[in-house]
């Protein structure tokens, strides 16, 4: 039940706009809770991977005396990725192509990891 809710708001997400590709909760140790990936991304590389650049995010945003991390974004010539915390254990992984409107991508994001931290 809950791994359904939590698939539903990953597609709500992803349908919210066309420039989402991809997104998935993953736990802060880097394991797969859902996702919605292409079948080009590889789940256990994702995970292991945002778990790396949120925990680097916290520390960098302590040390240089930035209060709490509230989100990571990465920028490639391909497009974006996006992590913010769902809750203290997940985060939220959103991958966007380059000519995303980011505004309307951190708004839907936000409330989607409100979502899916109130489930967890």
């Amino acid at each position: 039940m809950r791994s359904e809710m939590m698939r539903s708001i990953l597609s709500d997400l992803n349908g919210t706009s066309a420039e989402i590709e991809a997104s998935a909760v993953i736990s802060t140790d880097g394991l797969m809770i859902e996702a919605l990936l292409p079948a080009s991304m590889d789940e256990d590389r994702v995970g292991a991977m945002s778990a790396a650049m949120l925990s680097l995010g916290e520390r960098t945003a302590q040390e240089l005396a930035r209060g709490e991390l509230e989100q990571v974004l990465v920028k490639g010539v391909n497009g974006y990725i996006l992590m913010t915390h769902a809750n203290s254990d997940s985060v939220l992984t959103v991958v966007a192509k380059p000519n995303a409107r980011l505004g309307l991508i951190f708004l839907d994001v936000k409330r989607a990891a409100e979502a899916i931290g109130k489930l967890l």
